[in-house]
């Protein structure tokens, strides 16, 4: 357990860096963004604990907040997406999948685990942009946001699932 959550911070403190230092300076038509560190909350195991998984989420949103100058917004996203993850990663594992299965291509396939990234991706973006402008009234870059951010994501997510692990 100590080696896993050793594991755990070292992955969020990674990520957290990756997005404020480099992600967040890159903003594609002042509204795409890559949110990266969604995948932190893709990749929880099957039998991980619920409320950590909660709490591990709302910290790496936490600490994005701090960083990005939005109270909030990721913090709420991120633990919305960890209460959602386990019974979605329950509909793409096989029936006779251990217990101990974690979410990655390599366990899961590609397609799997593409579908259930990009279901993840979508809630996540919809949820943080909707946050973030709190109305429709700019519609328009509201949903050039939204689907902007989870194209990109999804290629930087599926581009560190493809090199993780070899």
């Amino acid at each position: 357990m100590l080696l896993d959550s050793l594991h755990r911070l070292t992955l969020l403190v990674l990520l957290c860096l990756v997005q404020a230092l480099l992600f967040n300076r890159i903003r594609i038509d002042h509204c795409i963004l890559p949110l990266v560190y969604v995948y932190f909350a893709i990749i929880f195991p099957r039998n991980y604990p619920k409320w950590a998984s909660l709490l591990w989420a709302f910290f790496m949103g936490l600490c994005i907040d701090a960083f990005s100058n939005t109270p909030g917004l990721a913090a709420g996203s991120m633990t919305l997406v960890a209460v959602l993850q386990p019974y979605l990663l329950e509909l793409f594992l096989p029936r006779d999948a251990e217990d101990t299965i974690k979410a990655s291509a390599r366990s899961l396939g590609w397609g799997n685990f593409v579908s259930l990234a990009s279901i993840l991706v979508i809630i996540y973006c919809v949820v943080f942009f909707t946050l973030e402008s709190f109305s429709f009234f700019n519609w328009l870059n509201w949903l050039e946001s939204i689907f902007g951010s989870i194209v990109l994501t999804l290629i930087l997510i599926f581009t560190f699932e493809s090199v993780r692990k070899r």
